[in-house]
Parts: C-alpha cells; sequence; structure tokens
C-alpha cells in the first residue's frame, strides 16, 4: 500500500511539473477556435503564413521600399518612426514601408524553429511575392533591430541599406569582453538577469519562469516602469495609447510562440556573430545605420558602442537623454529619414 501511495504521488508531483514547464499549443489563426484572419498574408514555402500590413505610398509609386521589423511584445501597426515621418516626407521621397508580424505574433503563424535565418528568409520571401524588387531596405526596432543582423548575414545581397534602432544586444555574442558584458549585465533588474539567464542556459524553463508566481520575471514582458529612464517616462504612455487600439491583437496566439520565443532566441545561442560580419556595401552602393540613446534601459549603451567601434562601416549615432522608445519623439522619423537618404547631419 505505502509503495502504490508513493508512486502516486510521485506521478502527481510530475504531472504537475509537466503542467509548469509545458506550455499550451499555440492558438493558430484561422484554426477552428483560434483568432480571426483579418491581415493581408502570404503563405510561405513551408505552409507557413506571414501577415503584413502596407504604409505609405503606393508601392508600385514608390522611390524607397521598406521592409519594417517590430520589437518585442509589438505586431505589425507598431511601426517605430511612421507616426513621426510627416506625410509630406513620406510622399517627396517616395516611401512605402511593408510591416510584417514576426512569426507568432499577431496574425503570423509560429515557429517553433525559428532563428535569425529563418526569419531573414521569411521576409526574403515577402519581398519577391509582393514583387518589391531585387533588392529592399530594412527597418528594426529594438528585437526586431537585433533580427536586422540576420538580413545582414543571410542575405546582404538582397539590401539596399539597414536602420537599426536600438537593436537588442545579446550578452552571449562571442567578440564581447567578458568584464564588459559582466557590468552590462549586472546593471540589469536582478528579475531581467534570471530571466536572460534562464532563456540562454535552460530554455525549456523560460514558460514556467514567465509564468510562476513565486518571482518577478521579465520586467519587460510584465509592463514594469522600473527600467524607464526620462525621456521614456515621457513616451511610452504616448505608446501605450498608440497600442491600446489593438493590445489584444499582439499575443493573441499564446505568450510562449510570441514573447517567450523572442526571449529565446534573442538570449540564445546564435549560430553566428554579428561583429565578425563584413561590410555588405563595400563599395558605398548602400549604408548601415545604428541608432541608440544613452539612457536606455533596456539595451546597455556601452555594448552597443562596443559594436559600433569593432564594425567601423556602421553609422553609429548615439543620443544623449535618448531612452528605448527615442523613435516615438517628435520629429525624429523626419531626421532618421533624411540622414539615411539624403546624407543630412543627424541632430537630436
Amino acid at each position: 500500500m505505502m509503495i502504490n501511495l508513493i508512486a502516486i504521488f510521485g506521478i502527481v508531483i510530475l504531472a504537475l511539473i509537466y503542467r509548469a514547464i509545458i506550455p499550451a499549443p499555440p492558438k493558430i489563426c484561422g484554426s477552428p477556435n483560434g483568432p480571426l484572419i483579418t491581415a493581408p498574408r502570404v503563405k510561405l514555402s513551408d505552409g507557413r503564413y506571414l501577415a503584413y500590413k502596407e504604409n505609405g505610398v503606393p508601392r508600385n509609386e514608390a522611390k524607397h521600399k521598406f521592409v519594417f521589423i517590430h520589437g518585442f511584445d509589438c505586431v505589425r501597426h507598431d511601426v517605430a518612426l511612421l507616426t513621426t515621418i510627416s506625410p509630406e516626407l513620406m510622399q517627396s521621397l517616395g516611401i512605402y514601408i511593408v510591416s510584417i508580424d514576426r512569426p507568432g505574433y499577431g496574425e503570423s503563424d509560429p515557429h517553433p524553429k525559428r532563428t535569425p535565418k529563418t526569419l531573414a528568409l521569411d521576409i526574403e520571401e515577402l519581398v519577391d511575392q509582393l514583387d518589391l524588387g531585387p533588392k529592399f531596405y530594412v527597418i528594426g526596432f529594438s528585437m526586431g533591430g537585433q533580427a536586422v543582423w540576420g538580413l545582414l548575414k543571410y542575405i546582404p545581397h538582397r539590401l539596399a541599406g539597414a536602420i537599426l534602432l536600438t537593436p537588442v544586444t545579446n550578452y552571449w555574442w562571442g567578440s564581447f569582453p567578458a568584464n564588459l558584458t559582466k557590468q552590462a549585465y549586472y546593471e540589469q533588474l536582478v528579475q531581467d538577469q534570471w530571466t536572460l539567464r534562464i532563456a540562454h542556459y535552460f530554455p525549456w524553463l523560460t514558460y514556467w519562469w514567465n509564468t510562476q508566481k513565486l518571482f518577478p520575471s521579465s520586467s519587460v514582458a510584465t509592463f514594469s516602469e522600473d527600467i524607464l529612464f526620462e525621456q521614456d517616462t515621457v513616451l511610452m504612455p504616448i505608446f501605450d495609447s498608440y497600442q491600446s487600439q489593438y493590445r489584444d491583437l499582439v499575443r493573441q496566439q499564446g505568450d510562449y510562440e510570441s514573447i517567450h520565443r523572442d526571449i529565446m532566441i534573442g538570449f540564445g545561442t546564435w549560430e553566428f556573430d554579428p561583429m565578425e560580419l563584413e561590410n555588405p556595401f563595400p563599395n558605398g552602393e548602400g549604408s548601415v545605420h545604428i541608432w541608440q540613446g544613452d539612457e536606455d534601459g533596456h539595451v546597455p549603451v556601452i555594448l552597443q558602442r562596443f559594436i559600433a567601434k569593432k564594425l567601423p562601416w556602421i553609422h553609429y549615432h548615439e543620443m544623449k537623454g535618448g531612452g528605448h522608445m527615442f523613435p516615438w519623439a517628435e520629429g525624429m522619423g523626419d531626421k532618421v529619414v533624411k540622414t539615411f537618404l539624403l546624407g543630412e547631419p543627424f541632430v537630436m
């Protein structure tokens, strides 16, 4: 009898552990009981669907065609800079921007095997299906900025230029000096240190860590204001008000294949080191720019400075007093675009 009781107790404990660490299946858009499909989508070669939204001038009239990659916990509607680019500038420069839902977000199918490479190839397929031409520009914000490194690695021949807006850095990229990453890492909140440590070393515990109630988990995923510096305390409410129109759309297929997958990829073990990339535009036919604020509580500026020094072909723009949400500052879109496309000096 005692052996049976111990066995039953053990089974119950294992069942509870399994339930805690294994996420529920995602709610695929268009599936029975899944969210409705409202966005235009392209079908990719592996059968998945990628949702998108077109902005700016009509694509057949565009002089400059951009793909925009959104950040963490966002969707295709969250086009950083779009709200701060004047319609007159968009029209005069013939700017077209197609923004996507990254896999697992919004109405794009999840991709459990997603990597920086697969996202780059997804975007290449989208560009080809929309007939945007042999080359295009790319803009990425935050986690989407980090994703741009994948395009620079795997499809540099398709790029006309790239803008990385406060791109997230991975503390485990090999070129970073250990003392520098240690300094940057321990400047983060303790709860975020644990979130990143688990995502890197124990990714199978990511779901549990971000859903358990015993300890505080990711400050970003839980909308904590503890990581906001002065500019972000002003701009974050502007962004929140803008995103409130479609907040429910962001994680509608489930947290695991959206924000949790992002954390695991962003801070996991990469198959390449961005700081070992070669200049994709050796003849000056294009350019790559990074914009970074020095008061960004999400992305350590000291790591961004190191990347800029390692890659001298990067045009690096550091903004004094700039936070993570600087693209939503009034007039910022015009300034970035004029610097990138017209070569005008960037003035904060």
